[in-house]
């Protein structure tokens, strides 16, 4: 996850820049239920409106919550599927609050509702996320639901009356990519403090609609746009929470835009950057599925680490006999090809791996989302090419 507002503060109130420094324990995303009431287009869980067996009992729940917290773990995003289609996600979540969790609901919102709102602000949730693809139209096609905008404004709206903290996600693709102007000005006039933009990533349906990934010039586009919209916040003095994921290459586009823009302070940017360190699957961020799996990420249930009704989280997350695990722990990273000769790994520590796995076959070798030419990372010689099977050559051209 990269923090565009908090980089951006940094131009104008610079704090002291250090070595890296990893949390005690993961940020564990749980897909509570799988079950949703929406098909959404780049579903990496591929959902459905059915029950899916063997998911966790209220009663493994509280004993798997025991050991995230004896594992350090500082955040618990409760996820599915859709969480509130769990009947038990009230009791869940309060108990992850008693506990001391910082505890997120990540919704599509179309069930928030006067039914449940008030349960809802009764749990006080540090944040709740509410996906939106597009306006209107845009949106039912790609949750694949007439009606579906309609609903999770709504629920958007409900959770702010309350004085909950909400924000918006929005997944690009060229197919939605011209809403985003339009997005961002629904934060404005929704009074949404918070928008996470999330690039593409090939798992589940959003590996099987890879080819409507947006096109690198639309994606330097878009990054030109969250920093312009987030610098005129941070200047104004009332700044909104602007976040990027599944693309760790915008903070290497981040420091280029610095050294355009505010050149006295790009190399005090740079030294930040690599203070955050870029990827942190499988360090800083975990994922639990609904059947207990561990992966590393969400975008890693092609890859299971463990069980959490096998063995303690702790145990499972340590192990680095799993090779993947072991590389993703790596610093730097085994990684080959541009991202492995790029002069900024320190900076976006090989960007998102599972796209990678997903094209060749190899999770180390270069990112193909890597949207930055081979000047912008420092290539001083040739390297062996990302040879990929039936993805477009176009889009490997840099």
């Amino acid at each position: 996850m990269f923090r565009i507002t908090q980089f951006m503060r940094e131009l104008f109130d610079p704090t002291p820049a250090g070595p890296r420094r990893d949390p005690p324990g993961p940020v564990v995303v749980w897909n509570l239920i799988r079950r949703c009431n929406l098909t959404c287009k780049h579903c990496y869980s591929i959902s459905a409106d059915t029950d899916f067996p063997g998911e966790l009992t209220t009663e493994q729940v509280f004993a798997v919550m025991d050991d995230l917290k004896a594992a350090r773990v500082p955040v618990l995003i409760l996820s599915g599927g859709e969480p509130l289609l769990r009947p038990d996600i009230f009791e869940v979540s309060q108990r992850a609050r008693d506990m001391g969790f910082y505890v997120a609901l990540s919704s599509n919102g179309t069930l928030i509702d006067e039914s449940n709102i008030e349960a809802i602000a009764a749990i006080g949730y540090d944040y709740v996320g509410i996906s939106l693809d597009g306006i209107g139209a845009t949106h039912d096609r790609f949750r694949r639901k007439e009606g579906a905008f309609e609903a999770s404004m709504r629920g958007l709206r409900l959770c702010r009356e309350r004085g909950l903290k909400v924000g918006l996600r929005f997944t690009m693709t060229q197919d939605n990519a011209h809403q985003l102007p339009a997005m961002l000005d629904l934060l404005d006039a929704e009074g949404v403090d918070r928008f996470y933009f999330s690039h593409l990533n090939y798992a589940g349906r959003g590996n099987h609609n890879r080819r409507d990934d947006a096109v690198f010039r639309q994606t330097r586009d878009t990054m030109d746009l969250l920093f312009d919209r987030c610098l005129r916040g941070v200047e104004a003095g009332a700044p909104k929470e602007f976040v990027t994921g599944n693309n760790d290459a915008d903070g290497v586009y981040m420091l280029h835009w610095t050294r355009r823009h505010f050149p006295d302070r790009a190399e005090h940017i740079r030294a930040k950057l690599a203070q955050w360190g870029g990827n942190a699957s499988g360090v800083n961020i975990a994922n639990i599925d609904n059947v207990g799996d561990v992966h590393p990420d969400t975008m890693w249930w092609h890859h299971t680490l463990g069980n959490v009704l096998q063995r303690p989280f702790a145990d499972i997350w340590s192990d680095t006999s799993d090779p993947l695990m072991a590389g993703l722990k790596q610093r730097p990273r085994p990684v080959t090809g541009r991202c492995g000769a790029c002069a900024y790994l320190d900076i976006c520590g090989g960007n998102t791996r599972v796209r990678a796995e997903r094209i060749t076959g190899d999770p180390w070798a270069e990112d193909p989302a890597c949207y930055l030419t081979d000047e912008e990372i420092g290539l001083t010689a040739p390297v062996e090419r990302l040879q990929a099977t039936g993805f477009a050559e176009a889009r490997l051209t840099r």
